[in-house]
């Protein structure tokens, strides 16, 4: 294996527990130790910047959010940003004047949802977080929007999606809801745009994850590592499985691939 100069991180369930909704004490260990021997760390999330805060105290290189829509540096200046088309969010606005369900809107700096459900409450649960602040959609769609979280079943989001949000794709990483991007998007092209802004080759990178929006990241790096609570697809598409992020997994494969791991 070649050294690795630069390591992509997930968040939720892979970083951060969705137990006790904190980094293990292991894996901020590690993370210190690698940027102390040079090796450069970044987040790859699907959530917003401002949603972080769980991170405070720890330093990273680079942060890829919204699943690789909006990217910046460590000091947080802007490296790269694709917002959804305004016809899509017109398209999406109009069909939830017919059929309203619960969908969430990711804008630079905050969330906000158009209704809240059971299943909004439980996913916020989940990631330790508040429900997202209720705002009209017609109220919302006026700033540039990078994300939206559609709270429904696969065949409901296709069915709504065919033919009206023609710009625009999803993954899922949790059963509640989908994140949807602009087409063309993923984790795996905010790992390009940042790699082209730090000078770093593909080859000397290493990516861990645990959902189904880390497939694509898990495929592209040098070493994707799946964590041991990750679905079975996620695992099967990396090239390594770790234990759970609750049992040490960052630091476990850090220590098995001869990187500082504590």
């Amino acid at each position: 294996m070649k050294p690795v100069k630069a390591i992509f991180f997930d968040v939720d369930g892979t970083l951060v527990s969705f137990r006790t909704h904190r980094v293990p004490a292991s894996a901020a260990k590690a993370l210190a130790g690698l940027r102390a021997a040079g090796v450069r760390i970044f987040i790859a999330t699907g959530r917003m910047l401002p949603m972080l805060s769980v991170l405070d105290g720890i330093p990273f290189d680079g942060y890829i959010t919204c699943n690789g829509v909006y990217c910046t540096d460590g000091a947080g200046v802007r490296i790269y940003a694709a917002p959804v088309p305004q016809t899509d969010l017109e398209a999406l606005a109009a069909y939830l004047e017919g059929d309203p369900f619960p969908v969430a809107f990711m804008s630079e700096t905050e969330i906000t949802i158009n209704c809240v459900n059971d299943r909004v409450l439980e996913a916020s649960a989940l990631v330790g977080i508040q429900p997202p602040a209720v705002r009209a959609v017609r109220d919302t769609i006026g700033r540039p929007v990078y994300q939206i979280c559609m709270y429904a079943d696969d065949d409901k989001v296709r069915r709504l999606m065919d033919g009206r949000m023609r710009h625009c794709s999803y993954s899922r990483w949790t059963p509640y809801f989908v994140d949807v991007n602009v087409a063309g998007n993923s984790k795996r092209t905010g790992i390009d745009r940042m790699l082209a802004h730090c000078g770093i080759r593909l080859e000397e990178t290493m990516a861990f994850g645990d959902g189904g929006n880390d497939i694509t990241m898990l495929q592209h790096v040098a070493t994707g590592i799946a964590m041991g609570n990750a679905e079975d697809r996620v695992k099967d598409a990396a090239a390594w499985v770790t234990s759970s992020v609750d049992d040490d997994g960052i630091s476990r494969a850090l220590a098995h691939f001869g990187l500082p791991a504590f």
